[in-house]
């Protein structure tokens, strides 16, 4: 299968990128026609952001799962769709070809539609990286079900809080998941956040583990039951296939949650049609993928990376798909690269915290691996600092594999700015140029385009888009004007990321991090206000506050100030409690790296905290403050300075 989009030149980028914004309906017309409809678009695009309101390949019908297995079987049937890589090394690998993948979707299916489920419903699933997790995926999608998928790291009052928002009535999850040398109990934590709940009607479970489990009568069902059902009835019908129901372009794909600068999870929309042509045009352009390449996505699918890079996108394009069960530091830090050496991987994406956590362990763990294959190697989740990206240059790919520093976010559905590897000039620890079909502007806080450079030629501003791409996010579930204040509110007709940015004088862009009250940790977007009130909720906290600094493994790190009802003779009993509960209400991702008890918070008269002080103390900047004269109680700030942590 080759690819007619694919760009192979400099030039051939200049020129498609140019004609993506002159003429984006014909532009995008085109590289549509490349996917299997079952009724062709009556118009290409229409849109407006004051609602907002976006819409691609509007009256196109298709079903995603067409495109991602059936029109590959003909020709490469026997090819491997997913290589599943287990935690436990000696453990049995699995090689899923697309006629398998393509059986055990259909049964899956098969299994939904027996345990009630319809067009529409939203089915939350919460697994370990087994590839039972991709059937789920898919089988939601054949059906027209919405699914969304929650990272196994989540807590239950976290999963209670998202089946509470899509208003889920069914769960697909796993007795257990192995995750380097834990065992953590999923389903217990499904039973927890089950209490109290009344739309959940069916759980159905997947034996990994053999955790002792309690399975409720008429509500849980096992997995390996129900699919043994399934195939008995799509053979007493004769058919090979189950179909896939029709659904239109602009129908909702999945809802992922994301974090939000209120304490509230916002679920993010992506559809049918515009998300399958983005995620494979950049797929294929970003990582310059070639047929018969092995493709390594080191996320989980919990994560936007995950949906879009392990599994829509590559399946879409007939790729190969490593997925890996476990975490790059166990049972040592070489796993990463015996995965690479075991299957001969083409192309690594990884996250910018693994790479920095791996350089840690030093060379040894590269001795011996035979790493030759790698042709490309991609970055993801927040920028790459210059010393992670000449390591992961010099030691990974041999100074002979190019770097791709790919900027997007869960709402983005898939890569917006990046170099194309070995096409598009790279620049240590800069995105460089958007995709064709991207628009980015720096603008000022009244939204403004910055047009002055600064002192060293490059412009400065809050990167926002001026015109959507087909993958751009449609609502957050359930509240549309959430959407509209979040992305579109801030400055008018322009789509708002969240992050600054610089631009050089040769249009690259390089990302410097959130504007607004949402933490970068690991590349998992955290918001400040969700950490604050789980922290609130421990009986002894008044009152918190949170902010990031700069952290040498996961970019960001969490420093949380704290004021208690007491003075606490045991500061490590009390930040222990914190940390706990913590991870009980949103999981161990989001627990402090440090707690600092103070007496008071740098606050306005009007009752405002000002983070802006609490971030440069906790940056370690002590001087430079800015004006604390306004505050209510400026010799707070000087107790803090002392005592930081």
């Amino acid at each position: 299968m080759e690819y007619p989009f694919q760009i192979t030149s400099l030039e051939q980028y200049k020129e498609q990128y140019q004609k993506s914004v002159d003429e984006p309906e014909s532009f995008w017309g085109d590289i549509a026609e490349n996917f299997y409809w079952r009724k062709k678009w009556d118009k290409v695009l229409e849109w407006n952001f004051k609602e907002p309101k976006v819409e691609w390949f509007k009256g196109g019908k298709l079903n995603i799962t067409e495109n991602c297995i059936d029109r590959h079987l003909e020709t490469m049937g026997e090819k491997p769709a997913i290589i599943w890589e287990p935690n436990n090394p000696d453990e049995r690998t699995r090689v899923v070809t697309y006629t398998r993948l393509h059986k055990r979707v259909c049964q899956f299916a098969q299994v939904l539609l027996n345990n009630g489920v319809k067009k529409g419903d939203r089915v939350c699933i919460y697994m370990g990286m087994v590839p039972e997790l991709a059937y789920a995926v898919l089988g939601c999608a054949r059906i027209g079900a919405i699914h969304s998928v929650i990272f196994g790291g989540f807590s239950a009052q976290s999963i209670a809080d998202r089946l509470e928002d899509a208003k889920a009535e069914f769960i697909v999850t796993c007795d257990g998941a192995y995750r380097g040398g834990k065992d953590i109990p999923l389903k217990s934590i499904i039973d927890d956040a089950l209490i109290g709940n009344k739309t959940v009607k069916k759980v159905i479970v997947y034996t990994r583990t053999r955790t002792p489990v309690s399975m409720i009568k008429g509500r849980d069902v096992w997995w390996e039951d129900e699919m043994d059902y399934a195939l008995s009835q799509i053979e007493k019908n004769n058919v090979v296939t189950m179909p896939a129901t029709e659904m239109d372009a602009e129908d909702p794909l999945f809802i992922l949650y994301t974090s939000g600068s209120t304490g509230k999870p916002k679920g993010v929309v992506h559809t049918c049609g515009g998300y399958m042509v983005w995620t494979t045009y950049t797929f294929v352009n970003v990582f310059q993928y070639k047929p018969g390449d092995v493709h390594f996505c080191t996320a989980d699918i919990g994560w936007i990376t995950g949906h879009s890079y392990i599994v829509y996108g590559p399946l879409a394009a007939g790729g190969t798909s490593v997925m890996f069960e476990g975490v790059p530091t166990w049972p040592d830090a070489g796993r990463f690269w015996d995965i690479v050496d075991k299957y001969k991987v083409n192309v690594l994406y990884t996250a910018t915290t693994a790479i920095r956590s791996l350089m840690s362990y030093g060379l040894d763990p590269l001795q011996g691996k035979d790493m030759s294959s790698l042709k490309v190697l991609g970055t993801v989740g927040e920028p790459i600092n210059e010393e992670a990206w000449h390591w992961y240059d010099q030691h990974i790919g041999k100074k002979k594999c190019p770097i791709v520093d790919t900027w997007w976010q869960t709402e983005t559905g898939g890569i917006l700015i990046s170099n194309l590897a070995g096409i598009t000039p790279a620049k240590p620890s800069w995105a460089t140029l958007p995709m064709p079909g991207v628009q980015p502007v720096l603008v000022d806080e009244r939204g403004k385009e910055v047009t002055e450079p600064d002192e060293h030629g490059l412009l400065k501003g809050n990167l926002c888009i001026k015109a959507p791409w087909p993958g751009i996010i449609r609502t957050t579930y359930g509240d549309h004007e959430r959407c509209r204040t979040n992305y579109f509110a801030t400055y008018e007709n322009l789509y708002f990321t969240g992050d600054g940015a610089l631009k050089d004088k040769d249009g690259n862009f390089r990302i410097t991090g959130r504007v607004d009250d949402v933490l970068n940790v690991s590349g998992h977007r955290i918001g400040t206000a969700e950490i604050e009130n789980a922290i609130n909720m421990h009986a002894s906290v008044v009152e918190s506050a949170v902010v990031g600094f700069p952290h040498s493994i996961k970019g960001q790190g969490v420093y949380a100030f704290v004021i208690t009802e007491k003075k606490h003779p045991e500061d490590d009993l009390a930040k222990k409690d914190i940390l706990e509960t913590v991870s009980r209400i949103i999981g161990p991702i989001a627990k402090p790296d440090k707690i600092q008890f103070v007496n008071g918070l740098p606050k306005t008269r009007s009752g405002k905290i000002m983070r802006r002080i609490l971030r440069k103390i906790a940056e370690g900047e002590t001087e430079n403050l800015g004006d604390t004269s306004t505050l209510l109680d400026p010799s707070i700030v000087d107790e803090i300075k002392q005592n930081k942590v």
